[in-house]
């Protein structure tokens, strides 16, 4: 009986919720993973499913996932305030396996659901909606808080809906570049973070070569963005996520990512389980380069704007937006070798 008591309270803890939850339909696995770490190297000589049967999803997973991901822009060890500074949604497929990650714009303007009493808000920038949603504000009344609302936002707009969330701030982005022992990146040409006017935070200059980046150089390097605009910006934390991945998957870290994992949980606002979490990291080894895909919204599909407030905004052509993503949800793009991939 005392087994079975322990069994089942190790069990609830690492399928329990890290944080609140969105309350909207999910694809949740039902078994906790059993963590079993293996080389990139093995995991490449892992034969692609065949045939007509249908396999099983890999590391206890479901099919697919779909999770959003935050970079908040505070630096506070809680997540009461702060702007959606980098809203991503990973495709998760533990069949295939793979990952497509949509990068999606901050200043793209939105309906924003579920606040319009509040000063009689009814649009805003998508990063406003996390915004909006946070604590701290006293705006939002549902599940989920920031996260909450910004998937919400994302439903209402582009029938995108994602089963889970994971934001990290600045603080936490710095400690989990650092507990991996920093991330190299190759730039082919230099960048130019300094300065172009007394507003513009200093974020440094990198030249061409290679680079070994901190937890605080990686975080300067994924902000720049005055320098070009905020698509160059996205590519370059691009590099940071295929480094991050890099190194995650080498062979003094990957043995050591539970405890990485357990250290940071409380540093992370998520609505992943431990168990989920530890699924997403088993999954990482079988990953072939060119099945870890990166998209965004084309250019041309974004018109640069003003709010009413003269503030920059991007103006979406929607219909268009709404079928690209359509094609994202379903799995059909982004595909080899129109869009990017991990080296």
């Amino acid at each position: 009986m005392l087994i079975a008591l322990t069994w089942s309270r190790a069990y609830d803890a690492v399928t329990r919720p890290l944080g609140p939850g969105l309350e909207l339909p999910t694809l949740t696995a039902t078994e906790p993973p059993v963590w079993t770490p293996i080389s990139a190297t093995a995991a490449a000589a892992v034969p692609m499913p065949t045939g007509t049967s249908t396999p099983a999803p890999l590391c206890g997973g479901p099919p697919s996932m779909m999770v959003l991901g935050i970079g908040a822009d505070n630096r506070e060890n809680n997540y009461l305030y702060g702007l959606a500074d980098v809203i991503r949604v990973a495709r998760v497929d533990f069949l295939t396996p793979a990952v497509s990650v949509l990068s999606l714009p901050r200043d793209i303007w939105v309906e924003i659901p579920e606040i319009s009493d509040h000063y009689g808000i009814t649009h805003g920038k998508l990063n406003q909606a996390y915004l909006y949603g946070n604590p701290g504000m006293g705006y939002y009344d549902g599940p989920g808080l920031g996260p909450g609302l910004l998937a919400r936002t994302l439903d209402a707009n582009f029938a995108l809906r994602v089963d889970y969330y994971a934001a990290v701030n600045m603080r936490t982005f710095v400690k989990i570049v650092d507990a991996v022992g920093g991330i190299d990146i190759y730039l082919a040409e230099p960048v130019d973070g300094r300065p172009v006017d007394d507003k513009t935070e200093d974020m440094g200059y990198f030249p061409r070569g290679n680079h070994h980046m901190s937890g605080e150089t990686a975080l300067r390097f994924s902000r720049i963005r005055k320098v070009d605009n905020a698509f160059k910006r996205d590519d370059r934390q691009t590099m940071v996520l295929c480094a991050l991945k890099q190194k995650l998957l080498s062979p003094d870290v990957l043995p050591r990512i539970p405890g990485i994992i357990g250290s940071l949980q409380d540093a992370i606002l998520t609505d992943l389980s431990l168990a989920q979490l530890g699924q997403l990291a088993c999954l990482g080894p079988y990953l072939r380069p060119e099945n870890l895909r990166f998209a965004s919204i084309p250019e041309e599909l974004l018109v640069p704007g003003r709010n009413d407030q003269g503030s920059f905004i991007l103006k979406a052509d929607m219909e268009a937006v709404r079928a690209l993503i359509a094609e994202f949800v379903a799995g059909t793009w982004p595909t080899e070798p129109d869009q990017p991939s991990c080296p």
